[in-house]
């Protein structure tokens, strides 16, 4: 059987007395959408920053393609093909398309020069690869005359680029219309066919419903749930698990 793409082990941390994990485990694979939910303090943030190694773990290990690694680390998650996609997307709006997806990580030539023009066909095919499929936009578009879902795209293009084997989306269709979010929806499905995997954070339940293979629910800092799209017959299912969590949780029951 081959490795997982990424595997958490029992996963525990605690900011001075709140437990924002305890022993969570989970496994990731190539080529599969994993819908990430949970209410506001859940531990979604907790874990994603784990994940792509801004916290180290109190306790528990994490494998990376089956081996385990220690002292993660930013750089190390970038090694190993892992990006975040932030709420915020971290554009520099005022710049291109082509500027955004190099920015910090520009292709140079042997004495140091930025090779712009390789940029902008790089910059160009991946804009067509995920979708961007009108003219009307190249890579010398300036980011600020770009929708909210295409402004996620490219980010999303700017993570593929740098060979993103686990793409995290973190509450990507927030704020978005639909047809914005069916946008968002098709740049996960376009990464998800060049075998990358994704975690799709949302506290939107219809929204991970939409695109997930596999869903994942994060109740007070422990897995409540996680079950295949096919398991569940409805994303009002879905809300009524997470419902029934609360009440347990209010009630003393397991958490």
């Amino acid at each position: 059987m081959a490795d997982h793409l990424v595997e958490l082990r029992q996963i525990t941390k605690s900011f001075g007395n709140v437990n924002a994990l305890t022993d969570v485990s989970m496994i990731v694979d190539n080529a599969e959408i994993i819908g990430l939910i949970g209410d506001n303090g859940a531990g979604k943030s907790t874990l994603i920053k784990i994940l792509s190694g801004v916290h180290a773990p109190d306790s528990g290990e994490i494998l990376v393609r089956g081996k385990p690694v220690g002292h993660w680390t930013v750089a190390q998650a970038h090694a190993a093909g892992i990006e975040t996609v932030h709420q915020d997307r971290a554009l520099a709006v005022q710049h291109t398309i082509a500027r955004n997806i190099f920015m910090g990580r520009e292709i140079c030539g042997p004495l140091g020069f930025v090779r712009v023009r390789k940029q902008y066909e790089e910059a160009e095919r991946l804009m067509r690869e995920i979708g961007f499929t009108s003219k009307v936009f190249t890579p010398d578009s300036v980011v600020a005359t770009l929708s909210g879902g295409e402004r996620q795209g490219v980010a999303i293009a700017r993570a593929l680029y740098f060979a993103a084997e686990l793409l995290i989306l973190d509450e990507p269709t927030t704020a978005l219309s639909l047809t914005e979010t069916q946008k968002v929806y098709s740049f996960m499905l376009q990464a998800k066919a060049k075998g990358s995997a994704v975690i799709f954070i949302s506290h939107n339940i219809y929204h991970a419903y939409d695109i997930a293979d596999r869903f994942i629910i994060l109740d007070r800092g422990r897995i409540a749930m996680e079950a295949d799209k096919s398991e569940i017959e409805s994303a009002e299912r879905l809300v009524q698990h997470m419902k029934d969590f609360a009440r347990a949780g209010h009630q003393g029951g397991p958490q």
